[in-house]
């Protein structure tokens, strides 16, 4: 289940998400630091997109973390079939299609961030796992459809 603040943040778009007061800003952290006191590829190649705009890292980053032990998705096809309950439950708390409507890329970025330092400490309070795939998948989106669409 994806938590709820009970407060909604709204974008020019029209998209709305929940309220990130109180959350911290992941994406403000010097990522590069991070990951090398984490030894987190992941956070590194998160990294490297917020400075190259290039959607490779962000390819990379989500096969890495596959890669790593503690994630507990055996292949992609899982991994895939896991977001699509957040897609759902995404849809019922925002509606349908929300986030293609356009979220700024650092927002994806903090959620993904978070939620990825979230699972790794073992929270268990929301599928951060689950949650943070998302974030990385709608930020690829938005890259290729939204941000290039505002850059044309």
């Amino acid at each position: 289940m994806i938590q709820d603040s009970g407060t909604r943040r709204s974008f020019n778009s029209g998209a709305v998400r929940d309220a990130e007061s109180g959350k911290g800003r992941c994406d403000l952290l010097p990522l590069d630091v991070v990951a090398e006191l984490e030894g987190s590829v992941v956070l590194g190649l998160i990294n490297s997109y917020m400075h190259c705009r290039d959607t490779v890292y962000l390819y990379d980053a989500l096969c890495n973390y596959l890669a790593e032990e503690e994630c507990s998705y055996r292949n992609t096809e899982d991994m895939f079939l896991e977001v699509a309950k957040h897609f759902e439950e995404g849809c019922n708390k925002y509606g349908e299609r929300n986030w293609e409507k356009g979220i700024p890329e650092d927002v994806y970025i903090d959620s993904a961030v978070r939620h990825y330092l979230k699972w790794r400490r073992g929270d268990e309070d929301e599928s951060h796992e689950r949650a943070f795939v998302w974030n990385i998948i709608c930020l690829i989106w938005t890259h290729k459809h939204i941000t290039k669409e505002a850059d044309a």
